[in-house]
């Protein structure tokens, strides 16, 4: 009798012991609940608002020419770690001579992009993603919902019937989720250095695999989380002893010069930690880890799409995007050598993408 007793104490303190360890695991990835901007304890809220149509709110910011008077009106859809702000790299960077092969050759003495844009007669806005800078988070964020809230940003703010839409890296997918939920809407898109999937089945299964284990194994396991356990994704990011996105935290390998010492001179000076600042500041969550989990796909279109693409891009595989874009007679391929990941820093390159976009399609 006292040995059975005993054998039932040591399976209700190892029951004890598991449903312990079980809470605390729970409680452990549970992502935090979002600081929404506004609310009671979160961040302020600074920027212009548009409420999209499950009652969310959307920050934007808009540059160039006003809306009454422009000839063109582009949406552009920041990328990973960004936020509406990104918008002032278009509409400040300096005009030089540029070559990409498969491109218009832009030539003629340095002008500021703001010049450039009041000439085509040009309206930009760029917009918080779903819980980015000021925009609420999103639980259900997904490819269609992207499509919706661009869509619902340009109805709010009376862009017309038709837009242009342009999206960099990982904003790339709000272009993509347009172009298959919303093509009626657009007048013209470009993806610059597009975030792929490579998952894709489309891709040769030795092609994609040699690009995907080309990167850092944090990226690697990062995307493996986030593909296969999305629920273990907030915990996975924030053990200092696993494999984690070096895209994330600004240490990841860049073959490319220019975007090299840029990472660096954003690192050491500041600039980086507070574009991360500025970015999450609703929650790491909701901003960053959601972009790894949602993945975009390839519809087919009723007008060119525009893909550029730098030679020495360090984030996302050239040898994919080709692949991509030889195989869809929709998309107009142009790679831009010597250049990385940071197409908006290349010299020249605003102008170069904005009036091929703009005059060619």
């Amino acid at each position: 009798m006292a040995g059975a007793g005993a054998g039932r104490a040591r399976w209700l303190a190892a029951a004890v012991l598991l449903a312990a360890l079980g809470n605390w695991f729970h409680v452990s990835i549970r992502p935090p609940a979002p600081k929404r901007c506004g609310s009671p304890g979160g961040p302020p809220v600074m920027a212009p608002r548009v409420r999209v149509r499950d009652g969310r709110f959307l920050a934007y910011a808009e540059v160039a020419v006003s809306r009454a008077e422009a000839s063109y009106k582009v949406v552009i859809a920041h990328g990973f770690t960004g936020s509406r702000l990104d918008i002032n790299r278009l509409a400040a960077n300096k005009v030089n001579p540029f070559r990409a092969r498969g491109s218009v050759v832009m030539r003629g003495r340095l002008v500021h992009a703001q010049g450039v844009l009041e000439e085509l007669g040009l309206y930009m806005v760029s917009y918080d993603r779903a819980g980015y800078g000021e925009s609420d988070p999103n639980p259900v964020r997904s490819c269609k919902t992207e499509a919706e809230d661009v869509e619902d940003l340009a109805d709010a703010l009376q862009l017309g019937s038709k837009f242009y839409i342009v999206g960099f890296s990982l904003g790339g997918h709000a272009v993509w989720a347009s172009l298959k939920y919303k093509p009626s809407r657009l007048a013209g898109a470009a993806l610059l250095a597009p975030v792929i999937n490579y998952r894709w089945p489309g891709f040769p299964r030795n092609l994609s695999a040699e690009a995907y284990h080309k990167q850092h194994l944090g990226d690697q396991w990062s995307l493996r989380v986030a593909y296969y356990a999305p629920w273990l994704l907030n915990w996975w990011m924030k053990q200092i002893w696993l494999p984690t996105s070096t895209v994330a935290k600004g240490t990841v390998f860049l073959p490319n010069s220019l975007d090299a010492r840029l990472r660096d001179l954003a690192v050491s000076g500041g600039a980086f930690r507070e574009r991360i600042k500025v970015a999450t500041q609703q929650g790491v969550h909701e901003s960053l880890n959601r972009d790894m989990i949602v993945i975009g796909s390839l519809p087919p279109v009723p007008f060119p799409v525009h893909v550029w693409h730098g030679d020495e891009d360090g984030l996302v595989p050239v040898t994919l995007q080709r692949y991509i874009c030889r195989r869809l007679g929709w998309v107009e391929y142009h790679e831009l050598p010597g250049t990385g990941h940071y197409l908006t820093a290349a010299p020249g390159f605003p102008e170069l993408m904005l009036k091929t976009l703009l005059l060619k399609s």
